[in-house]
């Protein structure tokens, strides 16, 4: 028997949210928990079933339904495992997926959320027809999903393909992450990393409207630069030269038909991909130059997080 239906999980560390999907990529039924509610993983499993039972009978029964996926952090696709993830309740290695299949009688497979978006991309979104794509997902902080010959990247251990972790800057003073090292990617083009270079600019002491803005943000930014702000369009730029020349690195290695970009700071992507496709293609290699496409996500709009996890099961 086919089955018209999967379940996309995105567990996060405030929800976690469930949806069914069917094949053409419609989320037809969905219902959330609270992660923090339950710092026990078992009642939290416990928790997750008592949710997702409900959705399934809606649809008509497990039967029609090809199997679970899940978008976790620090999740392992290899193991079925999350390891050590600072904003959930749960320390160590929990087996997740496991845990879940046992109690729901389905096949379930886990990977972390920007591989799920990934995967999203390929199945529903921009990269639907492509077997080569980078996926790079701006937002408290930058993740990536790599897609090779159609299968994702997980390297030997299950988490290869942390690219907001390239170092971009070696200098001495390069910004400080949050991983621990010094000039990584995503302490400049997340949007903390783009109030940074906001921040930056603006003790320069060159007049702006973000000089008035009391809460300063990748949107509030943004909206600066709707209004011509010389500043503020400075912002973007940088952005975009920065990942213009991190995506000029990482196309020596997989050359990538695409770049599909996804997260709230790409709403601003009027802003910043003429300067990223201007230093792409004056960085990449000559061979590589003028041959890659620089998308938007076509889940932007969606609920991305759980496509991506329900499309984790045509691995």
């Amino acid at each position: 028997m086919s089955h018209p239906y999967l379940i996309g999980v995105d567990l996060g560390g405030t929800n976690t949210v469930f949806g069914i999907v069917d094949n053409e990529g419609n989320i037809v039924c969905e219902n959330s928990i609270k992660t923090q509610a339950y710092p026990d993983i078992h009642d939290f499993v416990e928790a997750c079933v008592q949710c997702v039972n409900p959705l399934i009978d809606q649809i008509g029964g497990k039967q029609l339904v090809g199997g679970m996926g899940i978008g976790a952090p620090n999740a392992n696709f290899y193991t079925g495992t999350i390891e050590e993830a600072p904003n959930l309740p749960w320390k160590g290695k929990v087996p997740l997926a496991q845990m879940l299949s046992e109690r729901l009688g389905l096949n379930v497979v886990m990977t972390n959320d920007a591989n799920a978006a990934a995967m999203g991309e390929m199945a529903y979104g921009a990269a639907r027809g492509m077997r080569h794509v980078v996926v790079i997902t701006l937002g408290t902080g930058v993740g990536s999903g790599i897609v090779i010959d159609g299968k994702l990247v997980y390297g030997s251990d299950g988490f290869a393909g942390e690219l907001g972790h390239m170092i971009i800057d070696p200098s001495p003073t390069a910004r400080q992450c949050g991983c621990g090292r010094r000039g990584c990617l995503e302490t400049y083009c997340s949007a903390r990393g783009i109030v940074r270079t906001a921040e930056e600019l603006i003790a320069s002491g060159r007049p702006t409207l973000l000089r008035n803005v009391s809460d300063l943000s990748a949107l509030e930014i943004f909206k600066a630069a709707k209004q011509d702000d010389a500043m503020a369009i400075e912002t973007f730029r940088r952005t975009g030269e920065t990942l213009g020349a991190a995506c000029a690195n990482i196309t020596t290695f997989c050359s990538p038909e695409a770049y599909i970009f996804f997260g709230g700071p790409m709403h601003s992507h009027e802003f910043i991909f003429p300067a990223l496709i201007e230093t792409y293609n004056r960085q990449v290699l000559p061979i590589y130059r003028n041959r890659c496409k620089f998308l938007l996500s076509e889940l932007m709009d969606r609920n991305a997080a759980v496509l991506g996890a329900a499309a984790l099961c045509h691995e």
